[in-house]
């Protein structure tokens, strides 16, 4: 089993905390799987089994503790001594009221360090943040970047029937077990319906998945483009169906909220501001993007500057497009109080490709690092602009 050391290395310090920990990722992303590898350490560090309480919410056994006041009566039965009590709370958004549970266990256990997963971000945190206010840490857990997807299956990192493997089919752990085209398929098929069935359709009451489905179409053919909702209103007209602004906002925000696509904000280079408009949209995984693409072919155009967008998120960067007086910058990512521009190119074919991605920068006037990441071999760099190959930077080099 793979060791998800680039999400425990975050956690572990949070482990005797009273701070909730919450671990938020898409369905079948690997939530578990960590959750089950900290309490391995916890036991490796001579922490009694009877101390560590675990409640997945998938499980049957578990049903009747869907009612958060039998949840809360549950788990305070098991707490017999002052010793401190880990509590793992897997996939809790199947409870209703979960955070009133959450909050109680927080506030009325003083022996007690809790763990919770779920796969709707937006509305674990908004709801945590209603009642915990500051109490919580959250963690975005994300399917297998390409170095996590090489170290489980073995591959060479460096073959390009791999690394084309990753770009078509993605992270989603599960997927890794079949070899069989048509097998990955159904699979990521399943993990896709069973997002939209239970969260989208049975939380959110929108019934209409085929509208879901033209939405997501939309998302993934203009990947990378700013979102414009008079265009895809335009094109759903185009395929029949008539929707108002408003309602199209609905379905983008539930794909949000069920982390299928994520929004990314606009950043004014040269303001230093957030904008909040001409936003874009890139997949979370993309193998669910690959069985919702019409074209069977890898569309490298979308795919590397969603991969690149993917690895920052997973190294902890907060990402944005870069707009420039003069045009954009594909992202602008800050962490710990450093920032990055990065263009990401497919290959670097000639002088006017060249010139078109590092050009870019030319509007750029402060002196942070500027890369262009491409899959094309050798040192194109220059002028301040570092290049970098796209293998290399997912296998690990650091910015």
């Amino acid at each position: 089993m793979l060791k998800r050391e680039l999400y425990l290395s975050k956690i572990r310090g949070f482990y005797e905390s009273d701070l909730i920990k919450i671990l938020v990722g898409i369905r079948r992303c690997g939530k578990s799987v960590i959750l089950h590898q900290i309490m391995d350490e916890l036991k490796e560090n001579n922490v009694d089994e009877d101390h560590i309480i675990y409640v997945n919410f998938e499980y049957i056994e578990f049903e009747e503790l869907q009612d958060y006041k039998q949840l809360n009566r549950y788990v305070k039965e098991q707490i017999v001594d002052s010793a401190l009590y880990y509590v793992f709370l897997d996939e809790i958004q199947n409870v209703d009221s979960f955070e009133k549970v959450v909050n109680s266990l927080r506030a009325s256990v003083k022996n007690i360090s809790i763990f919770i997963t779920g796969s709707n971000g937006k509305l674990l945190s908004e709801e945590l943040s209603t009642v915990l206010s500051g109490r919580y840490i959250s963690f975005q857990i994300n399917p297998l970047n390409y170095r996590e997807y090489i170290e489980l299956t073995g591959k060479d990192g460096k073959n390009k029937e791999t690394f084309d493997d990753f770009v078509k089919w993605g992270g989603l752990p599960n997927r890794t077990q079949f070899t069989d085209e048509s097998n990955i398929k159904d699979y990521l098929h399943s993990v896709f319906d069973s997002i939209i069935l239970r969260y989208v359709v049975s939380s959110l009451g929108l019934k209409d998945t085929s509208l879901f489905n033209l939405i997501l179409q939309y998302i993934i053919d203009t990947t990378g483009r700013e979102f414009s909702a008079k265009n895809i209103i335009a094109f759903l007209r185009a395929e029949g169906r008539e929707l108002s602004t408003a309602t199209l906002y609905n379905y983008l925000d539930a794909l949000c909220r069920a982390l299928i696509v994520k929004k990314v904000f606009r950043y004014d280079i040269h303001g230093k501001a957030i904008l909040k408009t001409l936003n874009k949209y890139y997949m979370t995984d993309l193998g669910i993007a690959q069985i919702k693409n019409h074209n069977y072919n890898i569309n490298y155009s979308f795919s590397l500057e969603n991969l690149v967008y993917n690895e920052l998120v997973a190294r902890g960067y907060d990402v944005y497009t870069g707009k420039t007086p003069k045009g954009e910058i594909d992202f602008v990512a800050e962490k710990d109080g450093n920032t990055v521009y990065i263009q990401v190119a497919y290959i670097l074919a000639d002088d006017k490709v060249i010139e078109r991605e590092f050009g870019a920068f030319n509007a750029v006037k402060d002196n942070f690092p500027k890369y262009v990441i491409s899959l094309s071999e050798g040192d194109f760099g220059g002028a301040g602009i570092i290049h970098i190959n796209m293998i290399d930077f997912l296998l690990g080099r650091e910015l």
